[in-house]
């Protein structure tokens, strides 16, 4: 990985959650390459510790944490472990979040529905309470936890929002309503903080091929699939984003000299797909 930005993180402590996802471990490796001292949290236990591992073998400073974003009692002990190992958190990325398949409607418009199909009115609380829990609880907690270490010292917390907040996606609806959720959030901490010396941002980022959602975008034979076709077509760069291709924004956010001024931004990056009408 080349760094977009030449920004010297020496000695930040920089904690991100859901570090063993794609955008997230992105975001960490950046971190950590920058020279910051990266604590990456996650529920996979193995997956997060693996790849604190691998950027140890590269000479960098990090350590991986089992975390549970939705237990308190989780990320204080979390914490104390991240004061002992690398000091006070002086950047919070709040990465983890995701959908649940019981959330997700089987059609995008009710007159397709059939009895085979789910539809709004099959979409199942327990799955829409964990979207919202996922997204929102799981920002907030972790920020009541380690913002507390900026109080006296400044800091910045970066949240991950998403295309869906801006204008929601068909099928998701729990989850685009939680990331609406995450990008009124970040306002409200930037406005709440403004005068502690914290800065609060988000990136909402476009579309991004994962182990994921890859069946879904693509069919067998690597041709997009017809939502993806969609995707692609209301896309006015007609493709994908990188994971690498949001590190720049996130590594600049987050600088104090750089973006001393800037709070309260909520900022795609979605290769022009919320610039676009679709005429």
């Amino acid at each position: 990985m080349s760094l977009p930005l030449n920004i010297d993180y020496t000695d930040k402590v920089v904690v991100v959650s859901g570090a063993a996802g794609l955008i997230c471990s992105a975001i960490a490796r950046s971190f950590a390459l920058s020279k910051a001292k990266v604590a990456l949290l996650d529920l996979n236990e193995e997956k997060v510790k693996k790849i604190a591992e691998d950027l140890k073998k590269e000479g960098l400073r990090c350590e991986g944490y089992k975390a549970n974003v939705l237990d308190k009692d989780s990320l204080i002990s979390v914490h104390k472990h991240i004061l002992e190992d690398l000091g006070p958190c002086d950047i919070l990325i709040n990465g983890a979040g995701g959908n649940n398949p019981k959330a997700t409607t089987d059609n995008e418009f009710h007159f397709e529905a059939n009895d085979d199909t789910k539809t709004f009115f099959d979409l199942d609380q327990s799955g829409i309470d964990f979207v919202f829990k996922l997204n929102f609880q799981g920002t907030l907690l972790p920020t009541q936890i380690f913002a507390k270490d900026m109080l006296e010292r400044g800091g910045c917390i970066l949240n991950i929002s998403s295309m869906n907040a801006y204008v929601p996606l068909t099928k998701i609806p729990a989850y685009s309503a939680a990331k609406a959720g995450i990008s009124n959030f970040t306002q409200w901490l930037a406005t709440y903080f403004a005068k502690s010396n914290i800065r609060c941002n988000a990136i909402a980022p476009g579309f991004l091929v994962s182990d994921q959602n890859r069946s879904l975008l693509f069919n067998e034979d690597g041709s997009p699939t017809k939502r993806s076709a969609k995707i692609l077509n209301n896309t006015p760069m007609h493709r994908f984003v990188d994971a690498d291709e949001l590190l720049g924004a996130v590594l600049f956010l987050c600088d104090d000299r750089s973006a001393s001024a800037i709070t309260g931004v909520v900022l795609p990056i979605d290769c022009g797909f919320s610039a676009y009408s679709g005429v």
